[in-house]
């Protein structure tokens, strides 16, 4: 726990930093904070918060910037929420609410325009309607499960199953599935599945189960997919310009996708906006880099995760702002036109 004076110091040397990107000193903290201090006193303070890991010396300067776990405290007991600079009237029309195709694209480069960074948006789940299911033995304990949705896409995927089944078995199961749930979504019939599991055999049971799962997944990896734009503003951030090695290995990143989209689902279950500093995710394990993201819905229902990559040392007031009022902007012109 730190005292108020200590809580001052700490918030105005984010602040200066974030605004000027310089380490900052004692002479300039003493100044900024207003606080009537000796030099000293502020020494002694910062060589406090320097040992609690909230700051840190650059080898090259006598002043101090703030470290991830410093953003973490500044963002979570220090930010003062700013009047709204924008208006989601004035920014409407740039996501293009009367082409919902579009929507998804132009939100990601609305995000990185008013960021001047990174914008990611992942595109709307749709539900995992399965029209038909069918079984296939392979050999032993290996099934081909084969799902047909309503509009004709087949999906196929291996399945190992627990015991070997007969032909026969399979085509009991799948007749079962077909006859009882088709044209429900994936994620309802695992829910009768759990429910209804007594009056089936248990052999036949655990088989659909595993299948449903399967499906679910299968069609969850090909409608995923990740709109990012501006990877480009990160070649002119300060922070990142004399760092190749950083900028490669964010590079891969984006390139990779996989990762950005496991935190964006994660942040998809939780309310309002999130904030990652500098790698505390454990997905996005990048020391230099900030994701701050927010679901979006259609109808009240979540269907996907908007946000903002750039550096640790970013206008947190303004980026929530920008990621809290596009999400909303996103959810009324994809429930409007849907």
């Amino acid at each position: 726990m730190l005292d108020e004076r200590s809580k001052s110091l700490l918030k105005t040397l984010v602040e200066r930093y974030i605004a000027d990107g310089q380490p900052v000193g004692s002479r300039t903290l003493s100044k900024a904070s207003g606080l009537e201090l000796s030099a000293a006193t502020i020494r002694n303070v910062m060589a406090d918060l320097e040992e609690l890991g909230l700051i840190a010396s650059p080898h090259t300067s006598a002043g101090r910037i703030p470290t991830a776990r410093g953003y973490r405290m500044f963002v979570d007991t220090m930010l003062t929420a700013r009047p709204a600079a924008m208006s989601s009237e004035s920014l409407e029309q740039q996501l293009m609410p009367d082409q919902p195709q579009r929507v998804i694209t132009s939100a990601a480069q609305l995000l990185s325009n008013l960021s001047s960074f990174v914008g990611v948006v992942t595109a709307p789940r749709k539900p995992s309607v399965f029209h038909h299911i069918e079984f296939l033995r392979l050999g032993e304990r290996r099934v081909l499960v084969i799902l047909v949705s309503p509009d004709g896409d087949v999906q196929n995927r291996v399945i190992f199953t627990a015991q070997d089944h007969s032909q026969s078995e399979l085509a009991e199961a799948s007749n079962r599935l077909n006859a009882q749930y088709a044209g429900l979504t994936l994620e309802a019939v695992r829910e009768r599945l759990k429910l209804e599991v007594d009056q089936l055999r248990g052999e036949i049971a655990q088989l659909m189960q595993v299948a449903v799962q399967a499906g679910t997944e299968a069609m969850q990896q090909e409608e995923e997919h990740l709109i990012i734009s501006g990877e480009r503003n990160l070649l002119t951030v300060q922070d990142f310009s004399n760092d190749l090695g950083s900028l490669r290995r964010m590079f891969g990143l984006f390139e990779e996708k996989t990762q950005l989209m496991r935190l964006l689902d994660v942040s998809s279950r939780a309310e309002g906006v999130r904030i990652y500093i500098g790698g505390e995710s454990q997905v996005v394990p990048y020391e230099e880099l900030s994701v701050v993201s927010a679901p979006y819905e259609i109808d009240g229902q979540v269907v996907g995760t908007l946000g903002v990559i750039g550096p640790t040392r970013m206008a947190y007031d303004r980026m929530i702002q920008i990621v809290d009022i596009t999400s909303r902007m996103v959810s009324q012109a994809l429930s409007v036109h849907k």
